[in-house]
């Protein structure tokens, strides 16, 4: 099973981040943080994979609508460490999420459907440390 941290109940609008800080436990072969409104609706899925499916060392982003994931789109830009702390910055706009890696180097993913308050975080084999609203 899965560890897994979900908050909800704060409200993340347009123009603000949201800085997430944990730790990669060694052996982890991927991770995921899901912002969105609900279980069922994220408007981003962020999953590093070190070594799950045909990902090697890839960074997988995705949406999910009413349970359904969308088009996965992959990054091979990959800072992240098993056995490591990490921070990673989502600067949610009204179009986009930029995604700011530990390393400073942003990624862009499109807002699929309309979304005007993310309100719903879950991490999965990510230990949280720390997560701030900016």
């Amino acid at each position: 099973m899965a560890d897994k941290t979900i908050c909800y109940n704060f409200s993340l609008k347009p123009g603000h981040c949201i800085e997430v800080k944990g730790f990669i436990p060694e052996g982890c072969k991927r991770f995921a943080i899901n912002l969105g409104t609900d279980e069922k609706n994220f408007v981003l899925h962020f999953n590093p994979r070190f070594d799950l499916f045909d990902d090697k060392k890839q960074i997988i982003l995705n949406s999910m609508a009413n349970n359904v994931f969308g088009a996965e789109l992959k990054d091979s830009f990959f800072p992240f460490q098993e056995g490591s702390d990490t921070t990673v910055c989502f600067h949610f706009e009204q179009d986009k999420i930029i995604i700011y890696l530990p390393t400073g180097n942003p990624l862009s993913f499109p807002v699929r459907f309309p979304v005007e308050v993310i309100s719903y975080l879950s991490l999965v084999d990510l230990q949280l440390k720390s997560i701030t609203l900016k």
